[in-house]
This record gives structure tokens, C-alpha cells and sequence, in this order.
């Protein structure tokens, strides 16, 4: 079976008087950025090229090193499913945390746990102000 490479024209690969290919950069790198899509793999994508697999792996070692620089994904980024599941066991609320006591000196002042960082801060330069 006779496999017809015409299609290969039209991406600027050059063919030497022996039959060797000559392939551009960009070229390279379009074809091994073909075998990072999801499900693609290393074989096929060289098949469609009529190329051993071997050689395009030896053009993904060089994009790995940074010889050879990979197209911008252009593929939309895809999201998981989201799953709302009314079976799920909830975990019961947390007590209620004990109320925070600042001390200075004879005065002791109780506050709610749930007073914010800035009010204590505020209450603490205020005992100190006054001392």
C-alpha cells in the first residue's frame, strides 16, 4: 500500500535530491504540538505525517529543552462536571468557641469570639492610651 504524502506540500517542507525531508521549525513544532492533545499519541501523529515515530520524539525532547518553541494552545479550557449530591452526610455546626478575655493589668475586658481583629486591636490601644 502506497501512502501519498501531497498534503505535506503545503506546510513548506523541503525534500532534498535523496529523498530527505527538510522540515521548518514551525513545522516541527505544529506536529509535536499535535501529539500533546488529549488522546493523541506519539505514533499516530507521525503516521499521518509519514514519519518514524522515533524522530518526532526526538522533536518533543528538543521542545522539552527548550530548542524547539511549541504554537499557543488555542483549545478552550475545558471544566469538570459538577456532581450536587443530596445524600451526603453534613457535619454538625462547631460549637461555639469560648469568648476572648483581654487583660491588662486590673481591667479585664470579655469579648465575643467573633469580634473582629481590627475592634480588639482598637481596644487594646485604648487600655494603653490610658495607663
Amino acid at each position: 500500500m502506497e501512502r501519498s504524502t501531497e498534503f505535506l506540500s503545503d506546510i513548506d517542507m523541503v525534500v532534498g535530491p535523496r529523498g530527505h525531508r527538510r522540515w521548518p521549525d514551525a513545522v516541527k513544532a505544529q506536529i509535536v504540538a499535535e501529539t500533546l492533545v488529549e488522546g493523541a499519541t506519539v505514533g499516530a501523529v507521525a503516521r499521518r505525517y509519514d514519519m518514524r515515530a522515533n524522530h518526532l520524539s526526538e522533536w518533543r525532547r528538543m521542545a522539552r529543552e527548550g530548542k524547539l518553541v511549541l504554537p499557543a494552545v488555542t483549545e478552550e479550557p475545558k471544566f469538570a462536571a459538577l456532581v450536587v449530591r443530596d445524600d451526603v452526610e453534613t457535619t454538625p455546626d462547631p460549637e461555639p468557641r469560648s469568648p476572648l478575655d483581654l487583660i491588662f493589668g486590673a481591667v479585664t475586658v470579655r469579648l465575643d469570639a467573633g469580634t473582629s481583629a481590627a475592634r480588639i486591636a482598637e481596644i487594646a490601644r485604648a487600655l494603653n492610651a490610658s495607663s
